[in-house]
């Protein structure tokens, strides 16, 4: 997750602010998950070598989800596994320890496959990079790519999605907090104030 508001690894996992506004609900997330399954299939000329690896904690439930679409599209099994970038951050000197999470790679590896990386958020882009660090490390894909749920802008980084479910645009005086029933029991993309410490 791209985004020091919504990840629980940045020690930032906040309760739901008082003013925070639904974005996106629960049949709006299904819908933009169906659009990018079927933009991974055309780009993808069929999706027969892709792979989709989450990045925890929300990027893992989306990237299953985004799995199960693609296998209705396709008809056929898309492995799915999960990143851990958590030693791979460049502010592991600036918070407390963390938890690390789950690497899951797919038995058949990810050497000269399409992995597309999927995150809730799109924030700085240091996430992802620390994404594509770790990759580095796994094996050599023939392509990277990247689906999000929500790009909310203020890159510090050259790096885009090339799947997006919602672009918002947002201040760096709010937060954007991203909700998923597996995790949080109920679909919900929150925008609200950042509170001050």
């Amino acid at each position: 997750m791209d985004t020091q508001q919504n990840n629980p690894q940045d020690n930032q996992r906040e309760a739901e602010p008082s003013d925070a506004r639904p974005v996106l609900e629960g049949p709006d997330i299904a819908r933009v998950l169906t659009r990018i399954a079927h933009e991974i299939v055309e780009r993808a000329k069929g999706a027969d070598d892709v792979v989709l690896l989450g990045i925890p904690t929300r990027g893992v439930f989306l990237a299953q989800r985004l799995a199960a679409k693609l296998e209705q599209i396709t008809e056929r099994t898309i492995p799915v596994g999960s990143l851990d970038i958590t030693m791979y951050r460049d502010d592991l000197r600036m918070h407390p320890p963390r938890a690390l999470a789950r690497t899951d790679i797919p038995g058949d590896g990810i050497d000269g496959r399409l992995v597309v990386l999927v995150d809730d958020v799109l924030f700085s882009g240091r996430t992802i990079r620390a994404a594509l660090d770790a990759l580095n490390d796994i094996g050599r894909p023939r392509a990277v790519q990247l689906a999000v749920l929500v790009d909310r802008g203020h890159r510090e980084l050259p790096i885009r999605a090339d799947y997006v479910g919602k672009n918002l645009p947002t201040s760096l005086r709010e937060t954007v907090k991203v909700q998923l029933a597996e995790e949080d029991g109920r679909d919900t993309v929150l925008l609200g104030a950042k509170r001050d410490r």
